[in-house]
């Protein structure tokens, strides 16, 4: 005959353990089993979308290079920087979880969302900084200025690595922004298709791609740039996203841990989030080289 203590075993119920378990290490395994398979589907994503990258880029290296070197690593390694440290704020909310302190896991959570709104705000300002220099490659949605209104849009072109190659005149250059239609523009001349054409550099595709009658062609050579930036912003679009999707978790487990739900016994919520904001850092690790860094030796 069951004692009291007994029936008292029977009906015992961990914290944050769900019906459809027997237990918390079942619970446990069938999460993070759950969101290993969402990462590996999320991986294969962004492969195919670093596939098309490294495609054409292997194909158009110097326009890539082009794009890549008027990209700001400034703001580039900052949100690099950001992201690292919002890791490590990540581990420590997930290690705090653990202990079952409440404070310091809530203050992890805050620190954690305060770097991804940080990170957010910088690419605002990277995308503003493209829309108002024609730099977005879809048509209409570029800052658009008209011909009589041009002497008070003057923008100062950034200067890039290669332009030390070239005379201090075309260093010094500002144009003129001009963009009644708000369609993409590429005012930052071709000098490295043509010194890569003149130390015959150039690859087969990029003789085909840049080249009119035996001379690099403005207009082509934009057309390549203009691949760079649908890449640009496609990438370090849908990054923006999966970012922004992190923040809403944060902002479901910050309350979460704010009403003392998690504790030694059960922080499972917390570990799996924590994968994937980790997941979120790793691709920008990946995207900050090869969007912003390579093709700036080709200056050499």
């Amino acid at each position: 005959m069951a004692n009291h203590a007994d029936t008292h075993d029977d009906h015992y119920h961990p914290p944050g353990l769900q019906h459809q378990f027997d237990d918390m290490k079942q619970q446990m395994d069938s999460v993070t089993i759950g969101m290993w398979v969402f990462l590996v589907q999320e991986i294969m994503f962004f492969g195919g979308l670093f596939t098309v990258y490294l495609v054409f880029r292997s194909k158009f290296p110097m326009a890539f290079a082009a794009g890549s070197n008027h990209l700001n690593a400034f703001w580039g390694g900052l949100n690099t920087l950001v992201l690292i440290v919002s890791s490590l704020t990540m581990a420590l909310a997930v290690y705090y979880a653990q202990k079952g302190n409440r404070n310091l896991q809530v203050a992890m959570i805050v620190l954690t969302m305060i770097f991804g709104t940080v990170f957010l705000g910088v690419k605002a300002i990277e995308y503003t900084d493209k829309y108002n220099h024609g730099l977005i490659p879809v048509a209409g949605l570029n800052k658009k200025v008209r011909e009589n209104e041009a002497h008070a849009e003057k923008t100062a072109s950034l200067v890039l690595p290669f332009e030390t190659q070239v005379s201090a005149a075309s260093t010094e250059e500002s144009h003129v922004y001009v963009n009644p239609e708000g369609n993409f523009q590429w005012n930052y001349g071709t000098e490295l298709a043509q010194m890569a054409q003149a130390g015959n550099f150039l690859t087969a595709d990029e003789k085909v791609g840049y080249l009119s009658n035996g001379e690099v062609d403005p207009a082509k050579f934009r057309d390549k740039v203009q691949i760079f930036y649908w890449i640009y912003f496609v990438m370090t679009g849908l990054h923006a996203v999966h970012m922004i999707i992190g923040l809403g978790v944060m902002a479901w487990l910050l309350r979460k841990a704010w009403l003392g739900t998690f504790s030694a016994a059960y922080f499972s919520p917390v570990e799996i989030s924590g994968l994937y904001w980790h997941f979120v850092d790793i691709v920008w690790i990946f995207l900050f080289p090869l969007l912003y860094l390579l093709g700036r030796h080709f200056i050499h």
